[in-house]
C-alpha cells in the first residue's frame, strides 16, 4: 500500500534555483513521516511558474539537470528513497516542451516491500499532449506539443502521467488505463475562474468544480487511482486555487486540500479498491473488448468529402402493422428547465469565497511577487476604495495600510467624513493632502482667464491624485494599490493613466453591484453603501446621471455583451433598445482606455509582440 504525498505549492516566478530549494524543503518534511511517501506529486511547472511566456526558454532544463539537482536536494534534505513527479520546462533535442518528470531519488535497500526497480533514475518524461491556445492560455506559441501518453512501471506500481488540459480530454484516460496504469498523476497550472457549487453545495471557483467532476469521472469509468496536483499562488493576477484531491477508483473524493494555500497531503493508496470498484463496475473490460472493433469503425468513416458512398441505416421493419398506443397527459405539468426560463441573477457572487479570493491575491502580488510590505489606497469615502482598503487591511495587516484622502476645495464634505470613518473604523494610517494649490495652479498658467472646462478640471485632478499617490508611494515604501471596478473599467468611466494606474487592483473584475454585495459582507458601513455613487469631481455630479442608466441595469447589459450576445438579445432580456445601445456604445469606443500606448512595430524584437515578459516575471 504506497503512501501518497501531494504538495500544491507556490513557485517563485522564473526563479529555478528557489525553487528547487522549495522542493527540497518539501522532500525534508515528507522525510519525518512515518512510514515514509513512497511518492511525491508536484504541480504543473513548480520549478518555475506557469505564466513565464517568452521566459520559457530562460527557465528550461533538461530532464537530466532536473534529476541531477533534485538528487542533490534529496541527498541535502537527508530523505528516505522516494519517487518524485514534478513539472517543469523542459529542453529536449532542440525543443521546449511543458513536461511532468517521474524519477526515482535514493537507493531503495532489497528487502523493501517496493524494491521493484530499486536503483535510482528517471522513470518517465510525459510531455504535454494537449496545449490549451485560447482565453489566458496561449501555451502552443512557447513550447511544442508532447506526442504519446503512455503507463510505466514504478517501485510500487504501474502509473501514467497526464499534465492539466491532457486530462480534460476522456481519451487520455482511457490509454492510461488501457496500458494498466494503476494511478494516473494530474499536475495542474489551471487559473480559478468563477465561482459555483459541489455535489455538497460547496461554494468553490468554478473550475475548481469542473476539474472535480472530470477527476471524478476518470477514476469511476476506469477503475484507477488519481492524483491531482494544483498549483497555488497568483502571477499576474490570474489565481492557482490549490484545492489539490486524491480520487478513488469508485470517483469518490478521499482527500481534499485547502483552497489559495500552500499544502502537503499524504494518503495511503490501496490498490484492492481498483480490484473491487472494477467488479461492480466492468466498463474498463468493456473498453478492452469493445474499443478493436469502434477503432476499426472510426477509421474508415466518411471524412466529410463525400468520396465514400454512405452505408445504408440497418434496422428492423416495424411489426404487426399495430398503431401506437395513447398515452394520456399527466395530471399535473412537467417542470420545465433550460431556454426560457427564469435562470437566476448572472451577478450573484459568494462574497465569502470572493473575500478569500481577493485577499490571498493582495498577499501575493504585493508582498510576495512585489516585495512589499506595506500596501496604499486612495480613499474617495466611496463604496470602491472602502472596499478596497478592507480587503488590503485583512490581507496585509491594519499597521501596514495607509489611507491618503485626497480633497480638492469642490470635494464633498460627506466624502471627507466617509473616508476619514472608513479610516477610523479600521485604525489605520491616514494622510491628508489637499490638491487644489496644485490643480489651480497648473490651470492658472494654462488658462489666464480661469475659464476651464469642467472636463479638464476633472481630469486634472485625478492625474494630480495619482501624483501624489505614487510619491507617497516612494515615500512609504507602499504598493499603490487600484480601486476602480469593472463596470468603470469597461465604459471607459475613469482618466486615463490616473485612476487605471496603479499596478495591482483587487476589483477590476467585479461589477459595481458585486462590489457592493462583497463591501456588505466584509462590513463597510451601511452610510457609504446607500449614498448614490460619484468621482466628486464636479459639486452635484453622480455616477449614475452621467450614465443616464442604473448600475443594476448598466452590469448586466455589459454582462450579456461581454459574453458575446447581440444587442438584439440582450434587448430581448428586459432592456430597451436605447439603454443596451448606450452601454454598447460606451464600452466599444474605449478600447484604447484599457491598453498600453500603440507602438509602431518595426523589428523582431518588439516589447509586447514578440518579446514577451508578464508582469510579474
Amino acid at each position: 500500500m504506497p503512501r501518497l504525498a501531494i504538495a500544491q505549492l507556490r513557485p517563485k516566478k522564473g526563479d529555478y534555483g528557489a525553487n528547487l530549494q522549495k522542493i527540497g524543503g518539501v522532500l525534508a518534511q515528507i522525510a519525518k513521516l512515518d512510514p515514509p511517501a513512497d511518492l511525491v506529486v508536484f504541480p504543473e511547472t513548480a520549478t518555475s511558474g506557469y505564466f513565464v511566456e517568452g521566459g520559457v526558454r530562460d527557465v528550461a532544463v533538461t530532464a537530466g539537470t532536473l534529476f541531477r539537482d533534485l538528487t542533490v536536494e534529496h541527498e541535502a534534505a537527508g530523505a528516505p528513497p522516494v519517487d518524485v513527479a514534478i513539472g517543469f520546462y523542459e529542453v529536449f533535442q532542440n525543443h521546449f516542451y511543458n513536461s511532468c518528470l517521474y524519477a526515482s531519488l535514493g537507493n531503495v535497500s532489497p528487502g523493501h516491500a517496493s524494491s521493484g526497480g530499486a536503483a535510482p533514475g528517471i522513470r518517465q518524461v510525459h510531455r504535454k499532449v494537449f496545449l490549451p491556445t485560447y482565453g489566458v492560455f496561449d501555451e502552443e506559441r512557447f513550447v511544442d506539443r508532447g506526442r504519446e501518453i503512455r503507463a510505466f512501471d514504478t517501485r510500487w506500481g504501474r502509473a501514467a502521467i497526464l499534465i492539466c488540459e491532457d486530462a480534460w480530454h476522456s481519451l487520455s484516460g482511457t490509454i492510461a488505463a488501457l496500458q494498466g496504469a494503476q494511478l494516473v498523476i494530474v499536475p495542474s497550472a489551471s487559473p480559478a475562474r468563477g465561482t459555483g457549487m459541489d455535489e455538497e453545495g460547496i461554494r468553490l471557483p468554478a473550475s475548481v468544480v469542473r476539474w472535480e467532476r472530470i477527476l471524478r469521472g476518470m477514476a469511476d469509468e476506469h477503475g484507477v487511482w488519481v492524483a491531482f496536483a494544483s498549483l497555488v499562488g497568483f502571477e499576474g493576477g490570474k489565481g492557482f486555487p490549490g484545492g489539490s484531491v486524491v480520487v478513488s477508483p469508485a470517483g469518490d473524493i478521499v482527500l481534499r486540500g485547502p483552497l489559495f494555500e500552500e499544502a502537503v497531503l499524504t494518503y495511503d493508496v490501496d490498490f484492492e479498491e481498483i480490484t473491487r470498484a472494477r467488479a461492480e463496475a466492468p466498463l474498463l473490460a468493456d473498453l478492452e473488448v469493445n474499443l478493436p472493433h469502434l477503432i476499426k469503425n472510426l477509421g474508415m468513416r466518411d471524412a466529410g468529402g463525400g468520396k465514400r458512398k454512405r452505408a445504408p441505416v440497418k434496422f428492423d421493419a416495424a411489426t404487426n402493422g399495430a398503431t401506437a398506443s395513447r398515452i394520456p397527459h399527466p395530471a399535473s405539468r412537467v417542470h420545465v428547465v433550460g431556454r426560457g426560463v427564469e435562470e437566476g441573477d448572472p451577478l450573484a457572487i459568494d462574497p465569502d469565497l470572493a473575500r478569500r479570493w481577493l485577499t490571498s491575491f493582495l498577499k501575493d502580488e504585493v508582498v510576495r511577487r512585489r516585495g512589499f510590505t506595506k500596501g496604499i489606497v486612495g480613499l474617495s469615502g466611496g463604496v470602491d476604495s472602502s472596499l478596497t482598503a478592507f480587503l488590503a487591511v485583512e490581507a496585509l495587516g491594519k499597521e501596514n495600510v495607509i489611507g491618503v484622502r485626497m480633497p480638492y476645495r469642490t470635494s464633498s464634505p460627506e466624502s471627507l467624513d466617509h473616508a476619514l470613518l472608513v479610516i477610523q473604523t479600521l485604525g489605520i494610517q491616514a494622510v491628508t493632502i489637499d490638491i487644489t494649490a496644485a490643480v489651480d495652479g497648473y490651470l492658472a498658467q494654462v488658462e489666464q482667464n480661469g475659464d476651464v472646462d469642467p472636463t479638464r478640471r476633472g481630469n486634472v485632478m485625478a492625474r494630480e491624485r495619482m501624483i501624489v499617490l505614487f510619491d507617497l508611494s516612494a515615500k512609504y515604501k507602499a504598493l499603490p494599490i487600484g480601486t476602480s471596478n469593472k463596470s468603470e473599467r469597461l465604459l471607459g468611466y475613469f482618466t486615463w493613466h490616473a485612476d487605471d494606474t496603479p499596478p495591482v487592483n483587487p476589483l477590476g473584475d467585479l461589477f459595481k453591484t458585486q462590489v457592493r454585495a462583497l463591501a456588505r459582507h466584509v462590513g463597510v458601513p451601511e452610510v457609504i453603501l446607500r449614498k448614490p455613487p460619484t468621482p466628486d469631481l464636479v459639486p452635484g455630479q453622480t455616477t449614475e446621471g452621467d450614465f443616464g442608466i442604473s448600475y443594476d441595469k448598466v452590469d448586466r447589459i455589459l454582462y450579456y455583451l461581454i459574453r458575446g450576445m447581440k444587442p438584439t438579445e440582450v434587448v430581448a432580456r428586459g432592456f430597451t433598445p436605447e439603454e443596451v445601445a448606450k452601454v454598447a456604445g460606451r464600452l466599444e469606443s474605449t478600447h484604447w482606455k484599457r491598453r498600453l500606448p500603440t507602438v509602431a512595430m518595426m523589428s523582431q524584437t518588439a516589447i509586447g509582440e514578440f518579446y514577451l515578459r508578464p508582469v510579474d516575471y
